[in-house]
């Protein structure tokens, strides 16, 4: 009989842009205040990448961070998935660009497109790959330059968010590793309209009229991915908990996609968990999508909040609406 595999982390890395754009910055652009952004998200920063500075420039050099920290060269890895939803182009994918900036000729590479939810997608998928024993090691990126699909005039959406990378070494780990126990992945495209960026694709293809309908910017309903997005977040949290024969009592961290403040707490008190065990990261960072989540985890890990033993889920909600979550045993 084989022994089980077990798929966990074995290294983190982030990257983000030299650039910041405070609040006050802000009150230049758009019709908001400090005071008004602050009170409504709780951010008070956000990094914005460079003019010529691409999602897989991002990605890249988080992925370098990931792999040194793993211990392992970029030769070894299997895979490559980037989860975003700003790729450098429609085709090839950001991954692919991603192996030649990293030199890993060997690995396969592919796009993953959950929004928000994407990097724990991402996990559930990189864990099945590791855990069947078809793949060793598996880098999976979260990236973004929502910069780019930002309308400047528009205060509901501007103001929330910002760019950067962040990467995780994802492979076979022993009773010392950071075993991922269980993960859920959830949809429900009904609500697809909530959140979108409706031009340049198939359906509304660049032209004159879509550029000047402003169409190639990200679109949001915010009072109903709110309410939406709470219940979510709390019910797939609940999830991943349960499935692992465990009690909310029993979760060191509750890393919640770093959408907002409001919202993030939120999802803390629909749980019953207490604001000390929400990590939040969104005032220095604001909404980063895709990047969210693996740009908390490794700030914790760099700040040494994590210790060993400790359960911590992530979980997110995105475009789609997509949702998903994760139990880690650190």
């Amino acid at each position: 009989m084989s022994q089980k595999i077990h798929a966990g982390f074995l290294g983190t890395g982030s990257y983000l842009p030299e650039k910041i754009m405070t609040n006050k910055d802000m009150e230049k652009v758009v019709e908001t205040t400090d005071e008004w952004i602050v009170t409504r998200t709780g951010i008070h920063e956000r990094h914005i990448a460079a003019a010529g500075e691409s999602t897989s420039d991002m990605a890249a050099e988080a992925a370098k961070k990931a792999l040194r920290k793993a211990g392992i060269k970029a030769s070894d890895l299997d895979l490559i998935i980037v989860s975003t939803i700003t790729p450098d182009m429609p085709t090839p994918s950001t991954a692919c660009l991603v192996q030649a900036k990293i030199g890993a000729p060997q690995a396969a590479a592919f796009d993953l497109s959950a929004a928000c939810s994407g990097f724990v997608y991402g996990l559930a998928v990189a864990k099945a790959f590791v855990e069947s024993g078809h793949y060793q090691y598996i880098l999976l990126i979260g990236a973004e330059k929502l910069s780019a699909f930002m309308d400047w005039k528009d205060r509901t959406t501007c103001v929330l968010f910002g760019d950067g990378a962040g990467a995780a070494v994802i492979g076979r780990v022993g009773e010392e590793g950071h075993e991922i126990i269980s993960t859920f992945m959830a949809a429900n495209g009904a609500e697809a309209d909530l959140l979108k960026i409706p031009g340049g694709g198939s359906k509304t293809p660049a032209s004159d009229e879509s550029i000047q309908g402003g169409l190639h910017f990200l679109k949001m309903q915010g009072k109903e991915i709110f309410k939406i997005g709470v219940k979510v977040m709390a019910d797939a949290a609940l999830k991943v908990v349960q499935d692992a024969g465990l009690t909310l009592e029993q979760i060191t961290w509750v890393i919640p996609h770093q959408a907002n403040l409001r919202i993030i707490q939120a999802v803390g008190e629909r749980l019953g968990v207490p604001e000390s065990k929400l990590y939040v990261a969104v005032g220095k960072m604001g909404n980063t999508s895709a990047a969210s989540i693996i740009l908390a985890l490794d700030e914790a890990v760099e700040k040494q909040k994590l210790k060993k033993g400790d359960n911590v889920v992530l979980v997110a909600v995105g475009a789609g609406t997509t949702y998903a979550s994760a139990l880690v045993r650190w």
